[in-house]
């Protein structure tokens, strides 16, 4: 891990050094599995992942290293840093999959999905681009599209009940699944 992720890492001074278009975010990539797996579909699609705990980004560089991907980046820290440092209509994509859903009342205010992050979505996706949102809580999709129509700024299509194209499952997604949960698949296209 000490040797790949100074080749890998992202700086907030420049996030976007070498990466050509097109360009796709990841943000709280848990283990690396969907990232990973999208980064070996589209080696032509520069790829970001950000993420707030070091074990998740030791997974995902072990699957860098594995499958001797060259086309991924890494914030190793909070997205919202990230999200701030990015230029305007730099992304294509922005995934948001699983996140904590703090269900708790007082806990919701924690969610990453807020008015302030959906400016910044808005702000860094290209005209056209797409908000992927995948989630198990009824609650938090709920929460999501009330904030997202809320913005304004998104149009939303597709079928929640199927996957988004080029799916894995993820590790949360087999959990969910396992223990009962139906996922929804939120595809917000920037009007």
């Amino acid at each position: 891990m000490e040797s790949l992720l100074p080749q890998v890492a992202l700086d907030l001074v420049d996030p976007l050094a070498g990466a050509a278009a097109p360009r796709w975010l990841e943000i709280g990539f848990g283990g690396g599995e969907h990232l990973a797996h999208q980064a070996q579909l589209h080696p032509g699609v520069a790829l970001t992942g950000a993420e707030a705990f070091l074990n998740g980004v030791a997974k995902l560089l072990a699957e860098i290293d594995e499958r001797g991907l060259r086309n991924v980046r890494v914030h190793y820290g909070d997205a919202r840093a990230l999200l701030e440092a990015l230029p305007d209509q730099s992304m294509e994509r922005i995934y948001l999959l699983y996140p904590d859903p703090w269900p708790k009342e007082r806990q919701k205010k924690r969610r990453f999905v807020s008015p302030a992050t959906l400016g910044h979505f808005h702000r860094v996706l290209t005209d056209g681009g797409l908000f992927l949102f995948a989630s198990d809580i009824p609650d938090y999709v709920n929460w999501t599209r009330d904030h997202v129509a809320a913005h304004g700024g998104f149009a939303e299509e597709g079928d929640p009940s199927q996957p988004f194209a080029d799916w894995t499952r993820t590790r949360y997604e087999s959990k969910a699944i396992r223990e009962g949960r139906t996922p929804a698949y939120l595809t917000f296209r920037k009007r």
